[in-house]
């Protein structure tokens, strides 16, 4: 059973991130471009009303098993996905390693 303050992450693709709600109220987000096969990860953010309740995490392991389930491939420059990789070996095996390549496209993407 869910209370209402149980996190709600949500792919807002048209916007190219996925969000993480609370009560209804946009809490945080991570956004990405997709590159191929690739889902290029660049940013994660919290609203800080809402920081210290670990929901960067959630919203990264969601937004990574939904990836996951896809059948894309991570790239993670954003440096909050980076280390959450690191910590979770879990997700190896989808992940690519960031390239000068791929940033040099992803600053061309984002412009």
């Amino acid at each position: 059973m869910y209370s209402s303050t149980t996190p709600v992450v949500d792919l807002a693709d048209h916007q190219h991130r996925y969000g993480i709600l609370v009560d209804g109220r946009l809490a945080g987000f991570t956004e990405y471009r997709d590159r191929g096969a690739q889902r290029v990860f660049f940013h994660t953010e919290i609203d800080e009303a809402f920081a210290g309740r670990g929901l960067a995490s959630v919203l990264v392991q969601q937004a990574l098993s939904d990836v996951r389930k896809s059948g894309k491939r991570v790239v993670p420059i954003c440096p909050y996905v980076a280390k959450f990789l690191q910590k979770h070996d879990e997700f190896a095996d989808i992940a690519d390693p960031v390239t000068p390549e791929i940033r040099h496209w992803l600053r061309t993407e984002l412009g």
